[in-house]
């Protein structure tokens, strides 16, 4: 697949880029013997594309039919430090692969839905002499099972799960599992921080677009605007955090409240009334100030200020298990979960042409530039460049890149309209989506 890369270190935010990447071709391969095995690259052989363009790394069909290719790619941005981004860029994909091969002979076989549960035998109603028990009852056996005289049991109708929810759940297992290892191993390899992650993996004509924390997700089709993702932050998941606050307040170290007020509440407003908002609401109301709404709030600000217990400013990602709050015993990681949302996005439904891309990019894009200004760069930019050019999706990551960063002014690095340009690592892929239909 021939997708197009670029990162930069801004502003002089740090020594080492916080912002990581990866990008890989994988195979599939159900576990021999029950055992884990390694992630090959080499298994699956690459080509130059035959598009009329020329342009594009493709994937041969490989001659092992035990397997399934994919394709992969992410971007971590580091929080303070750059571990847990370095070690999630390295190590995610195997666990997707991993988890993608428990169930890579359910995947192959699309005229079949998923079963309910692995190695069960069909019940057989006609050697199936068991008497009558209570659960039975309740399922709406009257006679012997299998007699005539027994209706249809009650509360067996089994969902259909489709295929696509398996690859949903192996990323999500995944996310989890990676999270879990660098909580093992942070002490032994000093992984510094945590990270947020969003990644897109490619499998049968379909485009899984997975993202905890902030970076941002779009596809540009013939000018149009799809969101495939949504940033994660503490006003976004407000209720979901007060939620937690409020059934388990041990977590919570008896200094903040997990109700939002307006502002922070102050002693002389003690017995007033004033506005307020619990986890069960979207609307405002008016509650009688008490000693604990003294507290300081577990959301604190608003906008790209918003943080979680005055600390942090994502509420999704990977690490982060040493994180407390300033000068406490407060750990903010029972907040802060690695549960990706996946978005899926057929390729196969849709026609693309060569200016219809995926962009992937970290929040040092997407703090400056609106979705609609991304998508007008990229379709003002694309049809003037020579269609020939297997350099024109590289320059548009780097147009896209000095957009954000902006120019040096008097007053600064600003970018149109005189807005200030970005402050922070800005890390763009830009992938374009016509490859998705010749795999």
């Amino acid at each position: 697949w021939f997708c197009f890369f670029l990162r930069v270190i801004n502003a002089g935010k740090s020594t080492h880029n916080e912002d990581q990447a990866s990008c890989e071709v994988l195979f599939v391969k159900k576990k021999a013997g029950g055992s884990n095995s390694t992630p090959n690259k080499n298994s699956s052989t690459k080509r130059r594309s035959s598009l009329p363009n020329g342009e594009g790394l493709q994937l041969k069909d490989n001659s092992d039919t035990d397997g399934i290719n994919l394709c992969y790619w992410s971007l971590f941005d580091g929080h303070a430090g750059s571990g847990a981004a370095v070690v999630a860029s390295k190590l995610l994909q195997h666990h997707i692969l991993e988890q993608l091969q428990e169930i890579v002979d359910i995947l192959r076989n699309t005229a079949i839905l998923p079963p309910t549960c692995l190695g069960e035998e069909p019940d057989n109603p006609s050697t199936n002499s068991r008497t009558l028990t209570r659960a039975a009852s309740l399922r709406g056996g009257v006679g012997a099972p299998g007699s005539p005289s027994t209706p249809p049991t009650r509360f067996f109708t089994e969902k259909k799960i489709p295929h696509e929810c398996l690859v949903i759940g192996a990323i999500e297992s995944a996310f989890k599992e990676m999270d879990l290892q660098i909580e093992r191993e942070r002490t032994v390899y000093n992984i510094s921080g945590g990270c947020t992650a969003l990644v897109v993996v490619y499998l049968l004509g379909k485009l899984y677009v997975a993202n905890a924390g902030d970076s941002r997700a779009i596809i540009i089709r013939n000018g149009e605007v799809i969101p495939m993702s949504s940033e994660f932050t503490p006003e976004t998941e407000r209720q979901r955090l007060q939620y937690l606050g409020y059934m388990q307040p041990h977590l919570l170290g008896n200094e903040f409240t997990h109700l939002e007020f307006p502002r922070r509440v102050q002693r002389k407003e003690v017995g007033k009334r004033m506005l307020y908002r619990d986890f069960n609401m979207t609307g405002w109301a008016y509650k009688t100030i008490e000693e604990d709404d003294l507290k300081f709030p577990l959301i604190y600000g608003e906008g790209k200020k918003a943080r979680v217990m005055a600390t942090i400013g994502v509420t999704r990602g990977l690490g982060d298990h040493d994180l407390k709050v300033h000068d406490s015993n407060i750990y903010i990681k029972p907040f802060l979960s690695s549960s990706p949302e996946v978005r899926v996005y057929d390729l196969l439904q849709y026609e693309h042409g060569p200016d219809d891309v995926l962009i992937l990019a970290t929040d040092g894009l997407w703090d400056v530039l609106l979705n609609e200004e991304v998508a007008e760069a990229v379709t003002n930019f694309l049809p003037n460049c020579d269609p020939d050019d297997p350099h024109r999706y590289t320059l548009v990551a780097q147009d896209l890149v000095m957009r954000a960063r902006g120019v040096l002014k008097d007053r600064g690095w600003r970018i149109s309209n005189d807005r200030l340009g970005s402050g922070d690592d800005i890390s763009v892929y830009v992938i374009p989506l016509i490859h998705g239909n010749k795999q």
